[in-house]
């Protein structure tokens, strides 16, 4: 079983999910905008969660990450590295806050900065892909920020609303990650 150690930032603390955050998590499911920013369509109950998280404990090829605020261990969101491919050494990213009242506090932006810093120094990584719906700039903003670079566009994947949306597709690599970390460090 792939091994996740507590991962500590200034504002959250990331620590494996396990099947006590399926309450959280399913409460989650809730928040109308977290959902179209996610583009999650289906729906799900309580149960179906609660073996999603009883699974991704078990799993060797993600690691799934509960984020919680440093200062009282609140639940704010997941962050996940799935789809690992241990032999090209790559795998995806994604990120969901549990609700719009967690936007814009930088949460998200160093759970991201967490866990990528997780995928390549301890995991070993070389590439951490994701995809991020045009409809989301400050998602877009984030990830650029963090050091990801658009590589092109998934035309027309998502119907939302009546509306197709296309989904951009965006990478770091781990050359990328390690110029960056030694520019913050000499800062």
């Amino acid at each position: 079983m792939l091994e996740k150690p507590i991962l500590r930032g200034k504002k959250v603390v990331l620590r494996p999910i396990t099947v006590a955050d399926a309450e959280a998590m399913f409460a989650s499911l809730a928040d109308a905008e977290s959902m179209r920013l996610t583009g999650t369509q289906q729906t799900f109950t309580f149960e179906q969660v609660q073996q999603h998280c009883q699974r991704i404990t078990q799993a060797d090829d993600r690691a799934d990450y509960a984020i919680t605020r440093k200062e009282d261990g609140a639940y704010v969101g997941e962050v996940v590295l799935n789809e690992i491919d241990w032999e090209n050494r790559s795998g995806s990213f994604r990120i969901a806050l549990a609700s719009q009242n967690q936007f814009g506090k930088g949460y998200g932006t160093e759970a991201t900065r967490l866990i990528i810093d997780f995928g390549f120094r301890t995991l070993k990584l070389h590439r951490i892909e994701l995809e991020v719906y045009d409809f989301n700039p400050r998602a877009q903003h984030v990830y650029e920020k963090v050091g990801f670079v658009r590589e092109g566009l998934r035309r027309d994947v998502l119907l939302w609303n009546g509306r197709y949306q296309s989904a951009i597709i965006m990478s770091i690599l781990e050359e990328d990650w390690n110029n960056l970390r030694t520019i913050q460090l000499a800062d």
